[in-house]
């Protein structure tokens, strides 16, 4: 059947079973929007401050519920304002599909009003990019992104259409075909989810694998991201209890395995836990799952796990030796590969091994009250009150590491935070998403108060829909990771990192009508913090701590991970 251009971009979206999108419209991008006003019912769009928080809300809304996201904006500025956005979701892994819309085919290369070459711009940061010119290609292409965006490693892809593809008058040929059925019913995406699904694991490297175990006595497994964004987390636990080793978690990682469990060693790298990283250098035996080896967990590539034989589990061939040379590898996807490990595993014992390295574990104990309010406070006290299945949100610095050292993550998509790309700014528009995928669960923003600058402005989002966030500003006056650097390495030459100046947050929360507090001691915070839950909409917390607070452990960058800057 004939329908309108736009109707049928708005068609394949319900295909993919998009309910939610986030966006900011503007000219080129008008007729799309136009056509949306036809689908209200069907497709919620929520409309944030800024372009960035929209990229980062449909980020985290794929992150929390495992789906793709989508984010719409106009061309030109709306367009580059998103590509932070992008990044942050390629360097993560996170599946969206950005939908821009240009000047119109006789414009295009004219420098018109706000014209850009956003699909050359997007290309290094995304799986794909499509310029649509060819009304006939509309519904292809949109099945085709969502396909990309999902399959093998997942990632971002972005589709940039012309205006004129989009004017009323454009009828295009449509056929629905649910999601579900497009790989039998449609040959050219049969072709390409088999192009890009990640190989089955490879049987002689399951045995391998299996005899490096049964050789191994002192063996060590890490959970990576791959764990969180492959869902595989059921699998993983089974194969961390049949290994019976120590389990570190990557930044990434969190969820993939519940974080107070018996195995569980805390992070491992830069800021790891001291038994984390002494388990990495002791062990003979390292099995990474879902983990590229960045520079923030193998700070010094030519001394990390010296003495182990490393094997790697990636769905991403690209990765493969990339960071840390291994003695073997198996591409594939995590679920896939942990099950037919699983199914070939039996139960080992590791005991002295085990004991040896959980007893570097520090024991848990509440964050004393009185004096000062401190960050082992403030993390305390949203541990024993948030509830169990509250959704974290963070942005990027001190605040995050306490966040991720402090929080037992429970499952996969319950950490949303920029791991490779280190997006401050990240988490506001990341809670805004995870609300609206999941309205029932508590959402906490987690934040600094210099990264809360960046993006303070989606508080009226938040009003506006009534998403009950909660944000948390761990205020030290100053840019903490960067001072606390600074600090240590730098002479306690601190330049331009204090943030002597406004707004009040306090007065900021109740311009954007929301509730606002302001904590200086333990005791105002876990007020604060229990009336902000209790509020029936968002809040926003200012916790005053002292500007030099530290996070603890940290190993310098280029040093080996055993080499503590601070313990």
């Amino acid at each position: 059947m004939k329908i309108r251009s736009t109707q049928a971009i708005l068609e394949c979206l319900l295909e993919q079973g998009v309910d939610t999108v986030f966006g900011y419209p503007g000219g080129t991008i008008l007729n799309l929007y136009d056509e949306l006003y036809h689908y209200r019912d069907r497709i919620r769009h929520v409309l944030t401050s800024h372009e960035q928080g929209a990229s980062h809300a449909a980020d985290g809304y794929a992150r929390a519920t495992g789906k793709v996201g989508v984010c719409f904006a106009t061309s030109g500025p709306g367009a580059t304002n998103l590509t932070t956005g992008i990044a942050t979701a390629h360097l993560d892994s996170s599946p969206v599909v950005f939908i821009t819309c240009n000047v119109s085919e006789n414009l295009l290369g004219r420098d018109a009003f706000q014209e850009v070459d956003i699909t050359g711009i997007a290309m290094p940061i995304t799986k794909a990019t499509f310029l649509v010119r060819d009304p006939a290609e509309i519904v292809p292409v949109m099945r085709e992104a969502f396909v990309i965006a999902a399959s093998g490693r997942p990632g971002p892809v972005l589709i940039d259409f012309l205006k004129n593809v989009t004017a009323p008058a454009q009828m295009v040929e449509y056929a629905p075909v649910p999601a579900a059925q497009q790989g039998d019913r449609l040959p050219h995406i049969r072709a390409l989810r088999r192009r890009l699904s990640a190989p089955q694991p490879d049987e002689d490297d399951i045995s391998r694998l299996l005899e490096l175990i049964q050789q191994s006595e002192r063996p060590f497994l890490v959970c990576g991201g791959g764990v969180v964004r492959g869902r595989a987390s059921a699998e993983f636990l089974t194969f961390a209890e049949r290994l019976d080793a120590p389990v570190a978690i990557t930044v990434m990682g969190g969820g993939g395995i519940a974080g107070d469990h018996r195995l569980v060693t805390g992070m491992i790298g830069m800021h790891g836990s001291h038994a984390s990283n002494t388990a990495c250098a002791e062990c003979d035996l390292l099995i990474a799952v879902g983990c590229r080896f960045s520079d923030r967990v193998a700070t010094d590539p030519g001394t990390f796990a010296a003495q182990a034989k490393v094997v790697q589990i990636d769905i991403d061939q690209s990765e493969i030796d990339k960071n840390i040379l291994t003695d073997l590898h198996i591409v594939g996807d995590a679920k896939a590969v942990l099950f037919a490990l699983n199914a070939r595993m039996e139960q080992l014992q590791h005991t002295a091994w085990k004991e040896r390295i959980l007893s570097l574990r520090p024991a848990e104990e509440s964050a004393p009250s009185g004096g000062a309010l401190n960050p082992a406070q403030i993390m305390d006290i949203i541990n024993r009150a948030a509830p169990e299945s509250t959704i974290f949100s963070t942005d990027v610095g001190q605040h995050q590491m306490w966040a991720i050292q402090s929080v037992h993550f429970r499952y996969p998509g319950q950490l949303l935070t920029s791991g490779g790309f280190g997006t401050m700014g990240f988490g506001l528009g990341a809670a805004i998403g995870a609300q609206a995928g999941f309205p029932e669960r508590r959402v906490l923003h987690l934040t600094g108060d210099g990264c809360f600058r960046m993006n303070c402005n989606e508080l009226a989002t938040v009003e506006h829909y009534h998403f009950p966030v909660v944000t948390v500003i761990f205020n030290n006056g100053c840019l903490g990771m960067v001072r606390q650097w600074q600090n240590l390495i730098y002479g306690k030459r601190f330049s331009e990192t204090t943030l002597d100046r406004g707004p009040d947050f306090v007065k900021l929360a109740e311009a954007y009508g929301l509730h606002g507090y302001r904590a200086t001691t333990a005791e105002e915070f876990e007020s604060a913090f229990r009336a902000a839950l209790d509020c029936g909409g968002g809040a926003v917390i200012d916790a005053v701590l002292d500007m030099d607070e530290m996070v603890r452990p940290m190993v310098a960058g280029g040093s080996p991970v055993t080499d503590f800057l601070l313990n």
